[in-house]
């Protein structure tokens, strides 16, 4: 199964870090890993099984997290799936005409190589992958 696509994480952008945190700590019993920073996001990964939540909260005004928030307030931001050979998959995605918003992978939170499909390709679904 190792070599199949599954599901990372699901990010959900917030206004209010600790607020969110709330939630999933004191009533799911989640033990929160520590904060990281990426994309002008602070980013809290909350292991849930094989997958996390992970929390997004802006960090500058004209961020990507800053912005959905603007624009559709708090709710699911993304949709991470890991992939076995990310290089692969983008490969596939030009093939096959997706709109990606990164051409090559970038570095994200955890130093993990990521990489995202424009969600006019994906059914109005931002997805991100990762390895």
């Amino acid at each position: 199964m190792a070599d199949q696509p599954r599901i990372a994480h699901v990010g959900v952008a917030v206004p209010d870090l600790e607020a969110a945190l709330a939630f999933y700590r004191d009533v799911l019993g989640l033990v929160p890993r520590p904060v990281e920073f990426a994309d002008g996001a602070a980013i809290v990964s909350l292991p849930m099984g094989e997958s996390d939540i992970e929390l997004l909260s802006p960090r500058e005004p004209a961020g990507p997290i800053a912005r959905f928030l603007e624009r559709r307030g708090a709710g699911i931001h993304h949709i991470c799936y890991r992939v076995p050979d990310l290089d692969r998959a983008l490969d596939a995605c030009r093939r096959a005409g997706y709109r990606l918003i990164d051409e090559v992978p970038r570095v994200g939170a955890g130093g993990r190589r990521i990489a995202f499909i424009h969600p006019k390709a994906t059914a109005g679904i931002l997805l991100e992958l990762t390895e």
